[in-house]
């Protein structure tokens, strides 16, 4: 009886760890680029308040893709169950960083659940997260001022 026991209580810790383990894959598309000049920052982020992040400071995975068809696409491998938000550059002079004109962006952005950005839809981790449970693809409109 006591060999049952020690086999259940066992059983059930190794199936806590896995399902505590649990990782998925995270593919995210951009298209409708103005052009495919540069290339395409993907940034993921996993804490409420980490959105916005002008200098990728606050992030959680970074990637970045070449341009094809005025379109492009990574995956995000490995990633645990959770709340994330992506954040896209079309970095058009492959700087690493957001260029500005006078206050807004010279290049593309984008954030996941966000169709416009603007002085009273600035982007925040609350809206644009959405949770990670399956393997999933998201699709992030780019925005140009």
């Amino acid at each position: 009886m006591k060999k049952i026991i020690i086999l259940i209580v066992v059983f059930t810790a190794f199936s806590f760890c896995l399902i505590e383990n649990e990782t998925y894959s995270l593919t995210v598309n951009v298209s409708e680029l103005r052009n495919s000049e540069g290339l395409v920052q993907f940034t993921l982020y996993n804490k409420d308040g980490s959105i916005p992040d002008e200098k990728f400071k606050n992030y959680y995975l970074q990637k970045t893709a070449i341009i094809s068809n005025n379109s492009a696409t990574v995956t995000f491998d490995n990633i645990p169950v959770g709340w994330y938000a992506v954040n896209i550059l079309h970095d058009e002079n492959e700087n690493h960083k957001i260029d500005k004109g006078f206050v807004m962006p010279k290049e593309g952005i984008g954030f996941s659940n966000y169709t416009s950005i603007g002085l009273t839809n600035r982007p925040k981790f609350e809206k644009a997260k959405f949770e990670l449970t399956t393997n999933l693809t998201k699709k992030i409109m780019v925005i140009y001022f």
